[in-house]
């Protein structure tokens, strides 16, 4: 349980997670009586129908778990918008791609930009594995801007290939990650086993394939073969490091724009972050128990930089960019847009202004979420990294 007191569920939401936990012990007997983390992370989110991303719950928003950057300020899409002109501009293509959309609200705000600065995209591609959250997208359209919707295309899996933009806000962090041990002179697998009542940890030697390679490659690794005792627990995403190997194979030209929250290596696995970076999110509370209410609460880990970069650069990627959201935002004129409004309108100007603040503030958004860009076929500066470079931390 976590330690903190946490809103009550529903009668019906007890239920829903009742029947997904018993989903996941089915699971788990199936394996032998252990799955890893990794497989836990995915049945409690993407469980057809059941897990977090798959029913019918509100999730962002002020009425949901979480709110991420398009939700808090339509600033933060318009602002994108100008970032895509160019890239437009550059490639000669203007077709967006999307992934994990959320409530839509990003999509809506980039387009009806768009719109305004004459740069409609041929088309809007929303990538959304969830039926229910593909639904509530529609929604919004119809309700806010019906003449956009033609423009809008859903999919369920990637295309062969593709020509524009590539758009991830806050999508790496929801992918499913494995928990590594490096203790001592060994390395071990934390997975989940069911004791007849609950779910509980277990941890099993790891001595061979990719987890093992890439586990022997950090730093943690180095630490435990040099010290005794020593123990360091975190998180290892090969889920991230095949998406971006996806995207490279798709994208023939045009950039792919990823903005979340994490950090270089170095600073990832610094000494201090000794118990990793997984973090529960349930009614706007955040705690670290993933055995709570399976189902009804969000799971994401922060995002290690560095391993993407990395993929990406093997794949033939070129990096274009790694700076802070803020940096990002202040780059592609996020002030400009606000200045829109007029500052003697009070009642219209301080919640834009307050939103904003809520974007870049080092205390809020600004510093923590990384916005890293690559491309194939852009040979000019992007506007949104020309200051603030921080590719020295990759």
């Amino acid at each position: 349980m976590p330690s903190i007191t946490l809103p009550p569920p529903s009668e019906a939401g007890l239920q829903h997670s009742k029947a997904l936990q018993n989903t996941i012990q089915a699971r788990i007997n199936a394996a032998g009586g252990w799955i890893s983390f990794a497989d836990f992370m995915e049945a409690t989110l993407y469980t057809p129908g059941m897990g977090y991303y798959s029913a019918g719950a509100t999730k962002l928003g002020y009425a949901g778990d979480f709110v991420t950057a398009p939700e808090i300020s339509s600033l933060f899409g318009k602002t994108m918008a100008q970032q895509a002109v160019q890239v437009f501009e550059l490639i000669g293509y203007s077709d967006i791609l999307e992934f994990g959309a959320g409530s839509g609200k990003l999509a809506l705000d980039l387009l009806l930009e768009l719109e305004q600065l004459n740069h409609l995209p041929r088309q809007y591609f929303i990538l959304e594995v969830s039926a229910d959250l593909q639904q509530r997208q529609r929604e919004l359209f119809e309700k806010c801007a019906p003449h956009l919707i033609s423009l809008v295309q859903w999919l369920t899996s990637l295309p062969h290939e593709f020509n524009g933009l590539i758009l991830a806000n806050e999508v790496l962090d929801a992918m499913p990650v494995h928990l590594v041990i490096w203790q001592d002179h060994h390395l071990y697998e934390r997975g989940v086993t069911w004791d007849q009542q609950n779910f509980e940890w277990q941890d099993r030697p790891l001595i061979a394939g990719e987890l093992f390679e890439i586990a022997q490659a950090l730093p943690p690794f180095k630490e435990a073969m040099n010290h005794d005792p020593f123990r360091y627990l975190s998180e290892i995403s090969l889920a991230n490091r095949h998406f971006m190997r996806s995207l490279a194979q798709i994208l023939h030209r045009g950039m792919i724009l990823l903005i979340d929250y994490g950090f270089g290596q170095s600073e990832y696995y610094h000494p201090q972050r000794n118990q990793g970076t997984l973090m529960c999110h349930y009614r706007h509370h955040v705690h670290d128990d993933p055995f709570y209410l399976p189902g009804l609460q969000d799971i994401t880990s922060h995002v290690n930089f560095s391993a993407i970069n990395e993929v990406a650069l093997a794949s033939d990627l070129q990096l274009l960019g790694y700076t802070t959201q803020a940096n990002l935002l202040i780059n592609c004129g996020i002030t400009e847009v606000l200045s829109r409004t007029p500052a003697d309108i009070p009642h219209q100007y301080l919640p834009l202004a307050n939103q904003l603040q809520r974007l870049v503030s080092p205390a809020e958004m600004g510093e923590l979420f990384k916005a890293i860009a690559y491309g194939r076929g852009i040979n000019q500066p992007l506007i949104g990294f020309t200051r603030g470079d921080k590719r020295r931390l990759l």
